[in-house]
């Protein structure tokens, strides 16, 4: 007989952190600009580049 199939609980011990998407015009005002962001900025500049942002890490939140 096959017996009971049980999930396991995850422990969300520690928060994850969680990132907000930003897009180059975000980049281009903000005051601390990061490498990241940068290079985002410098690929956008390019004629016919599509972009859908990236995670900023300057507005990291705990989730």
């Amino acid at each position: 007989m096959a017996g009971k199939k049980t999930k396991k609980q995850v422990s969300s011990a520690k928060p994850q952190a969680q990132y907000k998407f930003v897009t180059s015009d975000v980049c281009t005002v903000c005051k601390k600009q990061c490498a990241r962001g940068l290079r985002y900025m410098e690929r956008m500049e390019q004629p016919g580049a599509v972009g859908n942002g990236i995670p900023c890490v300057l507005t990291r939140y705990m989730k």
